[in-house]
C-alpha cells in the first residue's frame, strides 16, 4: 500500500511515459468514450457513479470494489452499470485510460449545503470530491440528467460540451502538472552531471 501511494504517480509513473516523455494522463478518446457512455445512459436512465482519478491516489477506494483493468470504452461503461448486472452497484474508478474496478465504496458527503434531496450517488460523488482531486460523474437513475463533483461542488445537469471541457481541463492540468516535473528532474539530472564532471 505504501510503495502504491508513494510511487504510483511518481516513481512507477515513469514506466509509463508517452514518446515526448510526458505520463498521459488519458487521452481524447478516453474523454469521447466517457461522454458517449454517460449521455446514453442518461438517455434511458441508468444510473451511473464514475470517478476519474487525478493526482491524489484512490487506492484505498479501489481496493473495495472488483478488479476489472480494462481499457475504457463506452461500452464498457454501459455495460457495467447495466441494471440487475453483478457490477452495476456501487461506482466505477477510472486511472489514465483505464476502468481499474467497479462496485466500489464511496465516503457520502455531509455537507449540509447539500440539498437533502440529493440521492446516495450524488451523495458520494461529492463525498470522494472532498477527500480527493478526482472528478466524479453522475449519472441519474430518476431523471437521466449527468452532473459532475469536484473539490466538494456538484453542478447538475450538465450538457455534453461542458462535460468535455471539465475533462480537458483534467486533462491539461496534468500535462503541465508533469511538464513542470520533467523539468525540475532534468534540471537536477544536470547538476548533479555537472558535479560529477567536476569530480
Amino acid at each position: 500500500n505504501a510503495l502504491e501511494n508513494l510511487g504510483g504517480k511518481t516513481i512507477l509513473g515513469d514506466f509509463f511515459s508517452t514518446s515526448h516523455g510526458e505520463v498521459e494522463k488519458f487521452s481524447d478518446k478516453t474523454i469521447e468514450e466517457l461522454i458517449r457512455a454517460c449521455f446514453a445512459m442518461g438517455k434511458v436512465k441508468t444510473g451511473a457513479l464514475i470517478v476519474i482519478e487525478d493526482e491524489i491516489n484512490l487506492g484505498e477506494y479501489i481496493r473495495t470494489g472488483i478488479d476489472v483493468d480494462a481499457i475504457l470504452t463506452s461500452q464498457l461503461l454501459i455495460n457495467i452499470f447495466e441494471k440487475n448486472t453483478p457490477l452495476h452497484d456501487g461506482a466505477v474508478i477510472v486511472r489514465g485510460n483505464r476502468v481499474v474496478s467497479a462496485t466500489c465504496y464511496l465516503p457520502l458527503s455531509d455537507s449540509l449545503s447539500l440539498s437533502k434531496d440529493l440521492g446516495t450517488r450524488h451523495r458520494a460523488a461529492v463525498g470522494v470530491s472532498e477527500v480527493s482531486d478526482s472528478l466524479t460523474i453522475v449519472v441519474s437513475e430518476e431523471t437521466g440528467a449527468v452532473s459532475t463533483a469536484y473539490k466538494g461542488h456538484i453542478e447538475h445537469d450538465i450538457d455534453s460540451k461542458y462535460m468535455k471541457e471539465q475533462l480537458k481541463q483534467l486533462q491539461n492540468r496534468h500535462r503541465e502538472a508533469t511538464r513542470f516535473e520533467l523539468i525540475k528532474r532534468r534540471f537536477k539530472n544536470g547538476k548533479q552531471d555537472s558535479k560529477d564532471l567536476h569530480k
